[in-house]
């Protein structure tokens, strides 16, 4: 389990697939295609019609949500080829400063972590090992170079974890919702690499994020992130399900399912015990 747990802590994406994922901090995605209906037509019209009020559009998707904190209870499943027990998670978001996560399994504390803007830690009890990384230990395990902090408050919460634009995205709208669609190859460069990736984000016709699809132009690799069973809570409209699902040499995927919201302040422990094991980042 040590492989995995820690970016599970951090990301809920696993980290010993180690599949060559698309993504950036600039990119963003698309949604499924159908027909738009008017209240005066019940005839399907042609799909993907270009979207006249844009600016209501990325005031919904773009401007984030205002909240202290955030507490979520969740079941995780977790599908590699290798047997995961499903997994009870807490999930505490503090805005802007930390995500702590606790995993237990039949009751028993097998792991614990937390995020801030300086970086990652994590512990594994099973293997009595442990992280203490910058955030490019995510992104070197994922291969992506988009995660930073308020990327991965974001990726918890269902909202756009990547810029978009309307210079270089396509937007159009149809009976299911809004779809974002890079119109040219997004190139991003880290440490001297160059990536080109198409990149597709999905929405619902009130503006919940249904899906987000990144594809390496240059290889097989993908990652893709989708939300479903979308409810508001305290005024805020969160997703009761998310899967990720990562491709490349195989394919793996987590399922999380969010079980209770709740926006009181928590406490959020966190500490290495002296007998665990540094796994050193390379």
């Amino acid at each position: 389990m040590k492989n995995w747990i820690p970016l599970l802590l951090l990301l809920l994406v696993l980290s010993s697939c180690k599949t060559r994922n698309a993504a950036k901090k600039n990119n963003t995605g698309s949604i499924k295609d159908s027909t738009i209906v008017t209240e005066d037509d019940n005839n399907p019209k042609d799909a993907n019609q270009p979207v006249r009020d844009k600016l209501t559009f990325y005031e919904h998707v773009i401007i984030p949500p205002k909240f202290d904190q955030i507490k979520i209870n969740s079941k995780v499943n977790v599908e590699t080829g290798s047997f995961v027990p499903t997994l009870d998670a807490v999930i505490y978001i503090e805005n802007d400063k930390k995500v702590w996560m606790n995993l237990t399994a039949l009751f028993i504390g097998v792991a614990r972590g937390i995020a801030t803007p300086e970086g990652v830690k994590g512990l594994d009890r099973t293997s009595k090992s442990y992280i203490d990384s910058d955030f490019d230990y995510l992104n070197n395990l994922l291969n992506v170079n988009f995660i930073d902090y308020k990327s991965l408050e974001k990726i918890l919460m269902g909202r756009t974890f990547v810029k978009i634009n309307d210079s270089q995205f396509s937007l159009t709208q149809n009976a299911q919702g809004y779809k974002m669609s890079s119109i040219q190859n997004q190139k991003i460069v880290t440490d001297e690499k160059t990536r080109e990736y198409k990149i597709v984000l999905e929405y619902d016709t009130n503006y919940d994020l249904l899906s987000v699809n990144l594809k390496d132009v240059l290889s097989p690799d993908e990652l893709e992130i989708s939300y479903s069973n979308w409810d508001e809570y305290n005024g805020i409209r969160l997703p009761k399900n998310v899967k990720i699902i990562i491709k490349g040499s195989k394919t793996s995927q987590i399922l999380l399912e969010n079980t209770k919201f709740d926006f009181s302040k928590m406490e959020t422990p966190y500490s290495v015990p002296a007998n665990y094991k540094k796994i050193e980042i390379k």
